[in-house]
């Protein structure tokens, strides 16, 4: 196929925490607020003059230093951020919007406090607390959350607009990206697809980590160029998976799969396009505040929720994503030292064996693996299994 117009340059703002179009956005007066989850809804922190850029550490290499104040039984994410910020890599963050899902993520936020990885008279980091289950009571905690420790934080420290209306701006702002992110995703069910993967993953993580209103443009045109793209006449692709698991920072690792043969064609984890890219309708009798944690609580599929309507919802959404994407097959992984993804790999991969019929690789994985031999070793046998299964189905029909 034809090279993508601008994916060299998504590629190029994923190098760096501290984009090119971040840059570009505090230089015309916008405030950069990092954030690490998912619970954290995203449209909340794009509100006036504010833009939302998801914490990565591209590239991480040592992560000793943290390691020494973290152990190393705490998973790389967390760690690498840490690593990262002690390195001086987020000074030009204005606050971080924490949330104590994980004790691990939530030590993290702690040292960017202790440490004073951040020079800027106002910088500040804000923690909220999340819920494990869904009721009147939960979402009114939840909301209220949000109200004090995001929202307000915001209008006294920078004096930002956080009315009803600013809200719902922000809103369609973030649908719109919705809206590009879902009609793409959507090619990917075609036989062969008009666009990979790793272009995807690609194209998909840019919408988390740069100013929406300065994304929007390239993806704009990115929809239209792939619209009237050729696939190549006959796919260089042996198999088509779904992946479901903790979050891929490194779209390395989808580049890894894909060049042993295997189509990447649905993402369901942390920061995929499953959840995340979901619109958020808005009703005008309500407050916009209460339906945007409604909405988060009701599509996120953290394996922290343990009630057993969203333990039952994360199977039944990998089981069918990988039927409306025609996967053959499902990879099944999380960061190494991951507790709650830890429990649900390890026991759902069996589950969808046994009970959906699924054929299912399960790994564990370090934050940056993009070049493990190893890895790419268990992928290609998973392949290799994929296609002698297919053998027997069509021998089996004739």
């Amino acid at each position: 196929m034809k090279d993508l117009k601008h994916l060299i340059y998504f590629e190029s703002l994923l190098e760096n925490a501290d984009n090119e179009l971040i840059k570009q956005a505090q230089a015309d007066g916008g405030i950069a607020l990092g954030y690490t989850c998912f619970h954290i809804p995203e449209v909340l922190l794009n509100v006036d003059n504010c833009f939302s850029t998801r914490l990565r550490a591209p590239n991480t290499g040592s992560i000793d230093i943290a390691t020494y104040y973290m152990s190393n039984y705490t998973c790389e994410f967390a760690r690498a951020l840490v690593e990262r910020a002690i390195e001086g890599g987020y000074q030009f963050l204005d606050a971080v919007i924490g949330v104590d899902a994980c004790s691990m993520m939530n030590r993290a936020m702690e040292h960017f406090e202790i440490l004073d990885v951040n020079e800027k008279p106002n910088f500040f980091v804000t923690h909220t607390d999340m819920p494990f289950k869904i009721t009147d009571y939960t979402l009114d905690g939840y909301e209220r959350q949000m109200q004090v420790r995001v929202l307000d934080r915001l209008h006294e420290v920078f004096g930002v607009d956080i009315s009803d209306a600013a809200i719902r701006k922000a809103v369609e702002e973030h649908n719109e990206v919705c809206r590009i992110i879902s009609e793409i995703s959507e090619m990917r069910k075609k036989e062969n697809p008009v666009i990979t993967g790793y272009e995807f993953h690609v194209l998909n993580l840019v919408t988390y980590v740069c100013p929406k209103a300065l994304i929007l443009p390239y993806l704009r045109e990115t929809l239209e160029e792939l619209k009237k793209r050729k696939p190549d006449k006959v796919s260089r692709f042996r198999a088509r998976v779904a992946i479901v698991g903790s979050e891929i920072d490194d779209p390395n690792l989808t580049k890894l799969i894909e060049d042993v043969g295997a189509l990447v064609v649905s993402d369901r984890y942390c920061f995929g396009s499953t959840p995340g890219r979901e619109v958020i309708e808005l009703k005008d009798d309500e407050p916009a505040l209460r339906q945007i944690c409604l909405h988060y609580m009701q599509v996120s599929e953290c394996a922290r929720w343990i009630s057993d309507e969203k333990v039952l919802q994360r199977r039944e959404t990998a089981d069918r994503l990988a039927k409306e994407f025609k996967a053959e097959g499902i990879i099944y992984e999380q960061m190494k030292y991951c507790d709650y993804w830890g429990f649900e790999r390890a026991l759902v991969s069996h589950i969808m064996h046994d009970e959906y019929g699924w054929p299912v690789l399960s790994i564990d994985r370090l934050y940056n693996n993009g070049n493990s031999g190893q890895l790419r070793t268990r992928v290609q046998a998973f392949v290799e299994s994929l296609e002698i299964k297919r053998i027997h189905k069509e021998e089996g029909k004739k």
